[in-house]
């Protein structure tokens, strides 16, 4: 069995390299696409369901409604989406992919958490509840249990433009 020290160091790498591949796709995502990770999920999701409103697609994507509201003035200065006032309901506001966003979109957009999740899928229903109670322990162990989170691979504030988004660590270190 391995030394307490060497698993604890393994413990930590492996976390880490979770904590990389995150902030790796999320300036892949700004870079290539110029979207943050919760932007590339909105969009995504409203070109796949269409017209929804704010509550809608915060319910859907396992966000606040004051976040939503906030990536979409970001979505929507950059012409990614539009609102329209709902016929049926005039207090309510459709919002709506643009067909830019969609071209976007259907130009294979990539998201860290479809791939996990289809990678995840394949496993037997054991391995699933094991990784879930693992990862839960961890979470409590950083003390981190009670802090709000939404299913979204992404680095850095779930709000922020896509020019906020920081230098890796390593790469901070070098300078």
């Amino acid at each position: 069995m391995p030394e307490v020290a060497t698993v604890t160091e393994e413990i930590l790498i492996s976390l880490r390299r979770v904590i990389r591949a995150i902030d790796q796709h999320s300036r892949h995502l700004a870079t290539t696409y110029g979207l943050t990770g919760p932007q590339a999920v909105i969009l995504s999701e409203l070109v796949r369901e269409g017209e929804l409103t704010g509550s809608q697609l915060a319910n859907r994507v396992s966000l606040s409604q004051a976040t939503i509201t906030d990536i979409l003035k970001r979505l929507e200065s950059r012409d990614l989406i539009t609102r329209k006032q709902d016929d049926a309901d005039k207090r309510r506001q459709l919002i709506k992919a643009t067909p830019d966003a969609e071209v976007l979109v259907k130009q294979s957009l990539p998201l860290l958490q479809e791939r996990f999740e289809k990678r995840l899928s394949d496993l037997k229903d054991w391995e699933k509840m094991q990784l879930l109670s693992s990862l839960q322990r961890i979470a409590e162990m950083m003390n981190a249990e009670d802090i709000d989170a939404s299913p979204v691979l992404a680095s850095g504030s779930i709000t922020a433009s896509v020019e906020t988004i920081e230098k890796p660590i390593d790469e901070k270190d070098k300078a």
